[in-house]
C-alpha cells in the first residue's frame, strides 16, 4: 500500500465536504464503512482523518465519531493568489500594476510630510483633512451631503460593515439583506449572532414590494443593500429604484446600510439611496475596489445623530484607522489621481467584459463591473464546477457561498480583475469555456 493513499483519501473527502455531499456539522462514516467503500483498509481511512483534522476540516468526539467542521463560505468565496500559475477568478480587486506608480508616489509624499501630529492620536475617527477627503470622493459618485462632521473613517469597507452592525443592531436582531450577496456579511452576522434574511431581486435589484413584506413579517433593525454593480449579480439598481426603496424604508423607520463601494464603476454618477433617506441611512464608500485593498480606506457618511455612537464603538475597539493610510489617500483624492485610477480600472473592466463575452458567448449578465454572474450548462453542479476548476489552477466562485441559505444557484461568479494581464486572462477563459462544454468528471483521483 502507497504511503500517499491515505493522502489521496483524504482529498476524496475534502472534494464530498467541499460539494456538500458531506455538510457542516455532519457525523462522516465510520473508519471501517469508508474502508469499504474506498476498497481501502480501516487504518488508511484512520490517518485520512487525523491529517483532515490537523487541517481544521474535521474533528472527533471520544464515543460520538467524527464531523465535518463548520466553515465559513468566505475564505471558499474569496481566494488570495497562493500560487503564481493560478488564474484567479474569485477575488474582486483592481488591475494592481496599473496602480503601483501612483501608490508609490502617494505614501512617499506621505512619508516625507510626516509629523508627530499625523503620527499621534487623534480624536474622533481621524484627521478633519481624511475625513473632508472621504466626503469629496463619495460625492463625485452621486452622494450629497457629506462633510467632515458626518463622514467616519473605518479600516476599509468590510470593518465599515461589522462596526455598523455592533453598533446598531444587538444579538438575536435580524438583518434584512439581498437574497444572493457577499459573504462577508454572513460571516460578520455569524460571528455576532445576529439572523439574516433575505429579500428577492428582480432586473433592477431589490423588489420594493418584496422588501415592504419580508420587514412587515421579519421586523428587521437594519437593511444592507449594494446598489450599485451588486456582489454578485452585476446589477445596478436605477434611480427609480433607489427612490421607491428608500420610500419603504422611511415608511418603516428602519436602518439603511448602503455598501456603495462600487460607485465608481458607474458610467454616471447615480444618487445614492442615502440621499432621499439621510436620517436613516449609514452610506459606506472605500478606497479598496479602485485603489488597492491593502490601502484600508473606508468612510461611512453617518446620521448626524449617530455619529457619536459610531465614533465612540471605533475608539472602543481600534481607537483610529491609521493616519498614514488617510494621509496617501487624500493626497491621491485632492490631486485628482484617485479619479483617474478609478477611471483606468473602470476602462479595464469593460474591456474585460467584451473579452470574456467574446470566449464564453453564454454570458447573461449585463454588468460592466469587476465580475459576472456565470449559469453553467446543465451537466454542471457548481460545487463540481469549482472543485475541477481548482484541479486545473482556475479559482472561481460557487453561486451557493452567496446565496443567504447557501443553496445551489446554477451560477458562478467570475471576477475579471485579478488576473493580472490581459494574455492570462484569455489564456484562463478559453481554459474555463473547455471547462464548461466538457463532461463533469465523476472519477476518484486515485
Amino acid at each position: 500500500m502507497s504511503n500517499t493513499k491515505f493522502v489521496k483519501i483524504a482529498k476524496v473527502i475534502e472534494s464530498r465536504i467541499e460539494t456538500g455531499e458531506y455538510k457542516p456539522n455532519s457525523k462522516l462514516p465510520t473508519h471501517r464503512v469508508l474502508a469499504d467503500e474506498l476498497e481501502t483498509t480501516p487504518t488508511t481511512v484512520a490517518k485520512a482523518y487525523n491529517l483532515l483534522a490537523s487541517k481544521g476540516s474535521i474533528e472527533s468526539h471520544v464515543g460520538r465519531g467524527t464531523y465535518v467542521c463548520e466553515r465559513s463560505d468566505l475564505g471558499k468565496a474569496i481566494q488570495a493568489l497562493e500560487h503564481c500559475d493560478d488564474y484567479n477568478f474569485s477575488i474582486l480587486q483592481p488591475c494592481l500594476h496599473k496602480n503601483v506608480d501612483s501608490l508609490q508616489q502617494a505614501y512617499q509624499f506621505t512619508a516625507n510630510k510626516i509629523t508627530s501630529k499625523l503620527i499621534g492620536y487623534v480624536e474622533h475617527s481621524g484627521h478633519d483633512a481624511h475625513r473632508q477627503a472621504g466626503a469629496t470622493w463619495a460625492k463625485h459618485y452621486g452622494l450629497e451631503g457629506g462633510n467632515i462632521n458626518n463622514t467616519i473613517l473605518t479600516s476599509g469597507a468590510q470593518h465599515a460593515l461589522s462596526l455598523l452592525i455592533e453598533a446598531i443592531t444587538r444579538p438575536g436582531d435580524t438583518i434584512v439583506v439581498e437574497s444572493l450577496t457577499y459573504p462577508g456579511i454572513f460571516a460578520i452576522a455569524n460571528l455576532l449572532e445576529r439572523n439574516i434574511v433575505g429579500v428577492p431581486m428582480d432586473e433592477h435589484g431589490v423588489s420594493p414590494e418584496a422588501l415592504d413584506a419580508v420587514i412587515i413579517k421579519h421586523k428587521p433593525k437594519m437593511v444592507i443593500i449594494v446598489p450599485s454593480h451588486q456582489n454578485p449579480t452585476g446589477i445596478t439598481m436605477p434611480k427609480f429604484r433607489r427612490e421607491a426603496v428608500a420610500l419603504v424604508i422611511r415608511q418603516h423607520g428602519i436602518w439603511l446600510v448602503e455598501d456603495d463601494i462600487y460607485c465608481f464603476l458607474d458610467e454616471q454618477p447615480i444618487p445614492a439611496i442615502s440621499n432621499f433617506i439621510p436620517e436613516l441611512s449609514f452610506h459606506i464608500s472605500a478606497l479598496s475596489k479602485a485603489i488597492s485593498p491593502a490601502m484600508r480606506c473606508g468612510y461611512i457618511k453617518a446620521p448626524d445623530s449617530q455619529v457619536a455612537l459610531i465614533n465612540a464603538h471605533i475608539r472602543a475597539s481600534i481607537w483610529l484607522p491609521s493616519p498614514i493610510n488617510f494621509s496617501a489617500a487624500t493626497y491621491l483624492i485632492e490631486m485628482g489621481e484617485a479619479f483617474d485610477l478609478a477611471d483606468s480600472q473602470r476602462h479595464t473592466a469593460q474591456e474585460r467584459q467584451l473579452l470574456a463575452r467574446e470566449i464564453i458567448p453564454t454570458i447573461q449578465c449585463r454588468s460592466s463591473g469587476y465580475h459576472i454572474w456565470l449559469p453553467l450548462p446543465e451537466q454542471w453542479k457548481a460545487e463540481h464546477f469549482v472543485l475541477e476548476a481548482k484541479n486545473q489552477n482556475i479559482l472561481v466562485s460557487s453561486g451557493s457561498y452567496f446565496d443567504v441559505h447557501g443553496i445551489e444557484t446554477g451560477h458562478i461568479r467570475l471576477s475579471l480583475m485579478a488576473v493580472s494581464t490581459e494574455e492570462r486572462l484569455q489564456e484562463g477563459l478559453t481554459k474555463l469555456k473547455l471547462l464548461l462544454d466538457s463532461k463533469v468528471n465523476t472519477v476518484f483521483p486515485f
